[in-house]
């Protein structure tokens, strides 16, 4: 008997690769999208949602309801990142402006109606800075109980990139961060440390770019986006950055995690925004003398299978 599809709802700031994670999530068998959100990150939340928009219409899933949502995150200013994805947030590709809008209610209304209206749990993938979903558990605490994971992409065990040691998901918005860590339910963290390691080799890449197929096309233009002022490379190998979280989802014995204490950083200063993942064997002289302070349980991702989720996301987009 073929298994179900899981109920997925995906919350984005689509950027580079944000898209390229849309693209597999909506052609993939083993996954059920059920809506997309948007939130201000890559680029503004306005940008997002357009580029959201875009990009399901090129993947032909025109269909999967889109909302727009926080402008902004919960404390902090807006920091875009436009350096990196581009002054549209999708490499400056001139992609068409979509031909349709948005849903008429916003990205938590909409978050809290699918999760409740799913016959199975719903595993929420967020991709973005986690403003969305704070606002969501804090003002519908009743979804949790139809949430069967949350698998989201930020967080690093080692080094950030926004900061030397916080990743640019969570540093954005460092106290929605937090609110997720106590959601109350199953947690993966698919953080820098596997993120950067799935790249998809430059052959792959460039045959992407030349098929006659816009979606192909896109794909392949989105991997070859490079930051040159990062790297340096020519070649255009192609991250899959994001996509990787979708695909840990559609296949979750790609990955290798630990389930482990995490807490976000959110005192001012170097360290705000940081994952601060507890690896130790036993505890140390600060639980000693000052008490064990309570931190959720996360499954934090230390290893990735990466020509096992590079060939699922190259076949999934490739199919038929």
């Amino acid at each position: 008997m073929t298994e179900q599809p899981i109920p997925v709802i995906i919350d984005c700031d689509t950027g580079v690769d944000d898209a390229l994670a849309l693209l597999f999530a909506v052609r993939c068998p083993a996954l059920d999208v059920r809506a997309v959100t948007c939130v201000a990150g890559n680029t503004d939340v306005d940008g997002v949602v357009r580029n959201t928009l875009t990009v399901l219409e090129q993947a032909g899933a025109a269909d999967v309801p889109v909302a727009r949502g926080a402008e902004r995150p919960l404390i902090e200013p807006l920091r875009v990142a436009r350096h990196v994805h581009g002054a549209d947030g999708m490499g400056d590709l001139g992609l068409p402006a979509p031909a349709r809008r948005p849903v008429d209610v916003d990205a938590v209304t909409l978050l809290r109606r699918e999760i409740l209206a799913s016959p199975r749990p719903v595993t929420l993938i967020p991709t973005a800075p986690l403003t969305n979903i704070a606002l969501l558990l804090r003002t519908h605490p009743e979804v949790t109980g139809n949430i069967e994971r949350i698998v989201f992409m930020g967080g690093a065990v080692t080094t950030g990139n926004a900061t030397p040691v916080a990743e640019f998901n969570v540093w954005h918005d460092p106290e929605a961060a937090a609110v997720l860590l106590t959601a109350g339910v199953p947690i993966t963290m698919y953080g820098l440390d596997v993120f950067k390691r799935v790249l998809v080799p430059a052959a792959d890449v460039a045959r992407l770019r030349a098929s006659p197929e816009p979606r192909l096309r896109l794909a392949g233009e989105l991997l070859a986006h490079r930051d040159p002022a990062a790297s340096g490379d020519p070649t255009p190998t192609g991250g899959l950055g994001d996509a990787g979280a979708v695909c840990a989802v559609a296949d979750p014995a790609g990955l290798t995690t630990e389930l482990l204490p995490v807490e976000v950083a959110l005192a001012p200063g170097p360290g705000r925004g940081q994952t601060v993942v507890d690896r130790r064997p036993r505890p140390g002289e600060a639980e000693i003398h000052e008490g064990v302070r309570e931190q959720a349980l996360v499954d934090v991702a230390l290893d990735v299978d990466v020509e096992r989720y590079v060939k699922l996301w190259l076949t999934t987009v490739e199919g038929v």
